[in-house]
């Protein structure tokens, strides 16, 4: 895929399992924060909050996505994450399996949260 200047360029550089994953968490992140803007931040889809601030981006691979939040932000789902693969602020969501909605939905929640009350910032 070649680098995408914009996140419908983005989306439009994967198919099948790996594009229906990606266009349902951009609706989901669409009806969760719809103050945000999308933009492409290092080559990917970034929700940036009103102040400018990144809030969370999602990474499409080859058998999976990545969602990835503030690690703070991560960390705070721990106990719900326990059937994913994460990393320091990613969660893993491979294609073919169900998007986390509500997972996601809280996850978001709390970034806009974390940054708006708190002041977290991107990392």
């Amino acid at each position: 895929m070649s680098k995408a200047e914009t996140t419908d360029e983005y989306y439009e550089g994967f198919d099948g399992q790996g594009r229906e994953l990606l266009e349902q968490v951009r609706a989901l992140a669409h009806e969760a924060v719809p103050e945000a803007t999308e933009a492409i931040k290092w080559g990917t889809p970034a929700w940036i909050h009103p102040s400018g601030t990144i809030l969370f981006m999602v990474n499409g691979y080859t058998k999976h996505a990545n969602v990835v939040f503030t690690p703070s932000t991560r960390a705070a789902f721990d106990a719900d994450l326990a059937d994913f693969t994460t990393g320091k602020g990613s969660v893993k969501l491979p294609y073919g399996r169900t998007v986390p909605g509500d997972l996601l939905r809280r996850m978001i929640a709390y970034r806009v949260r974390e940054h708006e009350v708190e002041g977290v910032r991107w990392m």
